[in-house]
C-alpha cells in the first residue's frame, strides 16, 4: 500500500494506492472516490459488542468498510468530516487516538477502545480513547494542521485537552486543572493533559469544541413564545 497526503493541511485528502488484492479499512463515509473494480465491504468491527462498544464509548463509527482492490491495483481517496490535516504512519507499537481521529489503517491494525476512566471523563473528550495495536499503516486526521513534538524521558508537556490527536502508548497522561480553579474557570483553557515522556504526541491546531463557543452566540435563539 502506497499512501500520499494531498491539499494539506487545510483540507487533506488521503489518496491509498493499493496493491492487487489489497486492502484498507476506514471510518464510514470517509471514503471520497474509489476505482471502478474496487470491492466494498461493511461489517462491525469485532463482532455486534465490538462495533457498539467503539461507537458509543470511543465516539467512532458504529461500522467500518473495508476496500479491496482485486487481481488489480486500485485506488482509494479518504477524507474526514472536518477541514484539517491528514497524517499517513507506519506503526510498530501501540498508540492511543482521540475518538475522531480515527481515519483508516491497514487490516492488520486492530483499534479498540480503552477505559480512560477519570482521566478523559472530566477532559470533556469523552470516555474513552481508541487503543491502536498491530503493524501496519495507520491514517490519522485533525481539526487544523497537525503538530508533532517529541517528548525525551521524563519531559512534561501540557496541552488543551480538546488539542489532542494521539499519542504513544508509552506516553503517561493525567489531566489536571490549568492552575487553580481561578485560572481554571476564568482562562478559558478549562483542564490540561499533562503528558510525561518518552514518545510521540501529535496534536491538532485548532479546536472543535471552540470553534462552537465562537459560533453559538451567532445562532438564532428559539422563541421561546
Amino acid at each position: 500500500m502506497n499512501v500520499e497526503v494531498l491539499h494539506a493541511p487545510s483540507y487533506s485528502l488521503a489518496v491509498a494506492r493499493l496493491n492487487p488484492d489489497e486492502s484498507i479499512q476506514a471510518e464510514s463515509a470517509a471514503m471520497v472516490s474509489m476505482s471502478g473494480h474496487i470491492q466494498m465491504d461493511t461489517q462491525a468491527k469485532g463482532g455486534l459488542l465490538g462495533g457498539l462498544k467503539r461507537s458509543f464509548l470511543g465516539g467512532e463509527s458504529f461500522f467500518i468498510n473495508t476496500f479491496t482492490s482485486p487481481g488489480a491495483e486500485g485506488e482509494v481517496t479518504l477524507a474526514p468530516k472536518a477541514p484539517g490535516d491528514i497524517r499517513h504512519m507506519v506503526v510498530t507499537t501501540p498508540m492511543f487516538v482521540q475518538s475522531g481521529s480515527y481515519l483508516a489503517s491497514a487490516p492488520s491494525i486492530a483499534v479498540d477502545t480503552k477505559w480512560g476512566g477519570a482521566k478523559t471523563f472530566f477532559s470533556g473528550e469523552g470516555l474513552f480513547l481508541l487503543h491502536v495495536t498491530g503493524s501496519g499503516d495507520l491514517i490519522i486526521s485533525s481539526y487544523g494542521a497537525i503538530h508533532e513534538v517529541e517528548l525525551a524521558p521524563g519531559q512534561v508537556y501540557m496541552v488543551d485537552t480538546s488539542h489532542i490527536v494521539a499519542f504513544a502508548e508509552g506516553v503517561q497522561y493525567e489531566v489536571k486543572k490549568v492552575g487553580g480553579w481561578k485560572q481554571t474557570i476564568l482562562s478559558g483553557e478549562g483542564l490540561v493533559c499533562q503528558l510525561t515522556g518518552p514518545g510521540k504526541i501529535y496534536l491538532q491546531t485548532r479546536s472543535p469544541h471552540a470553534l462552537v463557543q465562537w459560533l453559538a452566540p451567532m445562532l438564532p435563539q428559539q422563541n421561546s413564545s
